[in-house]
């Protein structure tokens, strides 16, 4: 192929099909137009891919052909409708789905966590071999209650945000290997169990559940959701469905856990927010508690009653 000579050639087709494709108004017969031009160009590019792939050229009626094609089949915009169907149908169902596995990773890793702060409260010597003496008292007099004012309300709130989303994606992702997740919710349990037990050891219990509770109970919730989900992954690789290859059962576990993976951006936004302004907020303890309790009881009523309508409602149709 001479490659100038067929530069030469169609050049002037390229350029118009820029032309129409960066204009915002068409008429009936410059649709037409456009149609036709991309649907050449396209062909163009395949010959020239084939023949004389010149990367610069082969870039330039690339992102020619996209552009085309984009205006041809028109722009993805943001649906209100699709926003809703997410929020009340497909998040709901996908969490709904889920709950077995994220129930199970709660109930045994909450035990396993008061475990930890009763093992460590009547065992001094154990926070002693964990953080040190110095370490233990510093956290009970001001390190502990400290941490929450440690920075301003919304820059916490950011880091909070981003810290426990990070976590998320480890155990979403991690989770078809199984073990990275029991290590993080290890180290989870573990941070939280000699925390609580120094706390426990040395009487202030009611600073420790007062201050943890709030944020505490839809946080955790959110990580347990974010590992069962990992862990569901897995189990779809490890033992699928009879009625799905090992293929198919993976792949559509994983969509289940993309799925899950934006809801729980949401779920911690809100547990950060609630870290960050009421968790350290000068209320009677009761109150925090309550608005804590609110939000987590909300987000199960959201999982386990809507997401459970939204599944029969999918099986009826």
């Amino acid at each position: 192929m001479d490659l100038d000579a067929y530069v030469a050639e169609h050049d002037a087709e390229w350029r118009r099909l820029a032309h129409l494709t960066g204009r915002r108004r068409l008429d009936a017969a410059e649709v037409d137009e456009l149609v036709a031009l991309y649907q050449r160009t396209a062909t163009h590019l395949s010959a020239l891919r084939s023949r004389a792939p010149e990367p610069a050229l082969v870039g330039r009626l690339s992102q020619l052909v996209l552009a085309a094609r984009a205006r041809v089949t028109g722009r993805p915009r943001l649906s209100w409708t699709a926003a809703g169907r997410f929020l009340l149908t497909d998040l709901p169902a996908a969490l709904y789905r889920c709950w077995p596995w994220w129930c199970g990773v709660a109930t045994a890793f909450s035990a396993f966590t008061f475990f930890l702060i009763w093992y460590v409260a009547g065992h001094p010597d154990t926070a002693a071999a964990f953080i040190g003496v110095e370490a233990a008292r510093q956290l009970v007099d001001s390190g502990f209650a400290g941490y929450y004012t440690e920075f301003s309300a919304p820059t916490f709130a950011f880091r909070l945000w981003t810290h426990n989303a990070w976590l998320a994606a480890q155990c979403l992702a991690a989770g078809v290997l199984v073990v990275p997740v029991l290590w993080l919710l290890w180290q989870n349990a573990l941070n939280i169990g000699v925390v609580g037990g120094v706390m426990v050891s040395y009487g202030r219990a009611d600073v420790f559940f007062g201050m943890i509770t709030p944020h505490g109970l839809l946080e955790l919730t959110g990580i347990y959701v974010a590992a069962g989900v990992g862990l569901r992954t897995a189990w779809a690789w490890i033992s699928p469905p009879a009625h799905l290859g090992r293929g198919r059962a993976l792949a559509e576990a994983g969509r289940l856990a993309a799925v899950a993976a934006v809801g729980l951006v949401g779920l911690f936004a809100i547990s950060a927010l609630i870290e960050a302004f009421v968790t350290p907020a000068p209320l009677p303890v009761v109150l925090r508690v309550a608005a804590g309790a609110a939000a987590w009881l909300a987000f199960l009523a959201y999982a386990l009653i809507l997401g459970r309508r939204a599944v029969r409602a999918a099986r009826a149709t």
